[in-house]
């Protein structure tokens, strides 16, 4: 990423949407190129060629379980996060259908997440959806309350997309576990921004999305802790252990190996800048902006995320004040006069005069200070001239 030296001669804008998606890390970059230009073998061949790049599919999947802290073969590779969601949820909606039909969920979680739900409820399971504090963090004792005999699953996310806020997943898998049920956590946002040993987490089944940690679109992993049986989400030979048809997708494995080696070998280091930027800019827009409010737990959340309401301002006039200056995201959008809030901020029960000024802003690995520093002053004079205007 380029980086920004002087505080309003602009040649690149300032990207501050890495939540929303990531750029490939050169070295990942690297990793993939061979499999672009050289090797190309189909990894059932028995072959050289397909050994080649069978033997590269197996070196990604430890990789990936390395930073998981899980056994290889617990590691199964998906186009994505939206595939890793179906695919964990119906896995297991459907194989212990026999043994109940009843699903927990919060109301804030990705739609990856409740629109499985909301099929399976076509489909005749139950799915309790949990409300969330005003920072975001769903009760562990809602969750005890809302356990029935028929519950089989608990999916919930583990850190929002929007807000940041990270949820008690150690306690809730501890809970589910007690009552012998299935504990699956959307991880996509947390992956290599904060510590996800499975282990740890105590999770069954944990989902992963390429894009979100340096790697290409259109690659993803699911976690399946061993003992654990899922119905088959894509039905072919018998690709991925016989779990998931189709061809591998070797040249993106390759490359979300090397991300996840990357984000395992830097975790530290990279947590310590993603927190420092963000504070930085928070900082600096608090000193320049009156009426400014944070969304989301002032502790409990990603060290990048950054949502914020700036009172008597229009997320998407600010938008279109800064589009070719910062990329950012809105966390309300106008049509036809009315402000159609998140579901995540309807859930966090922001008040509307506040949320329609909601912008989420996220740092990562390739965020300078100097942006950072160009940045507070773009969105103060932005605001300025808003709320300026007659």
């Amino acid at each position: 990423m380029n980086t920004i030296k002087t505080t309003h001669d602009f040649t690149t804008p300032i990207y501050l949407d890495y939540n929303a998606t990531t750029p490939h890390d050169p070295e990942v970059i690297h990793a993939m190129r061979p499999y672009l230009e050289e090797h190309f073998g189909n990894p059932s061949s028995c072959h050289g060629f397909g050994i080649q790049t069978k033997n590269a599919v197996e070196s990604a999947r430890e990789q990936v379980a390395s930073l998981l802290k899980c056994y290889p073969d617990e590691i199964l590779f998906t186009s994505g996060g939206t595939e890793s969601n179906n695919h964990a949820i119906k896995g297991i909606a459907y194989e212990r259908r026999a043994k109940g039909n009843h699903i927990i969920t919060t109301e804030i979680e990705h739609p990856a997440v409740l629109e499985v739900c909301r099929h399976l409820e076509q489909q005749g399971f139950q799915v309790s959806y949990l409300p969330v504090d005003e920072s975001g963090l769903v009760s562990v004792s809602d969750i005890q309350q809302a356990i029935q005999p028929q519950t089989i699953l608990i999916t919930i996310m583990h850190a929002n997309n929007e807000i940041g806020t990270i949820q008690p997943i150690e306690q809730i898998s501890e809970l589910a576990k007690g009552h012998g049920i299935v504990m699956h956590t959307d991880a996509a946002q947390s992956v290599g921004k904060i510590p996800t040993d499975a282990t740890v987490l105590g999770v069954d089944l944990l989902s992963i999305a390429g894009h979100k940690v340096y790697a290409p679109k259109g690659i993803g992993a699911l976690y399946v802790r061993r003992g654990l049986h899922l119905s088959k989400f894509m039905h072919g030979a018998g690709h991925e252990q016989g779990r998931r048809a189709g061809t591998e997708n070797v040249l993106e494995i390759v490359g979300l190996g090397k991300a996840c080696e990357i984000a395992g070998r830097n975790l530290g280091k990279n947590m310590t800048h993603l927190r420092t930027m963000r504070e930085k800019f928070h900082g600096g827009l608090k000193d320049k902006i009156r009426d400014i409010r944070l969304n989301g737990h002032i502790q409990k959340r990603l060290p990048n995320t950054l949502s914020l309401s700036f009172r008597g301002i229009d997320a998407n006039l600010l938008l279109a004040e800064i589009k070719d200056t910062i990329a950012a995201s809105a966390g309300a959008a106008c049509h036809s006069g009315k402000v159609e809030m998140s579901h995540v901020l309807k859930a966090i029960n922001l008040p509307v005069e506040w949320a329609r000024g909601t912008l989420r802003f996220s740092t990562g690995r390739m965020t300078a200070e100097s942006e950072i520093e160009n940045a507070v002053h773009i969105i103060s004079d932005a605001v300025a001239r808003l709320r300026n205007k007659p």
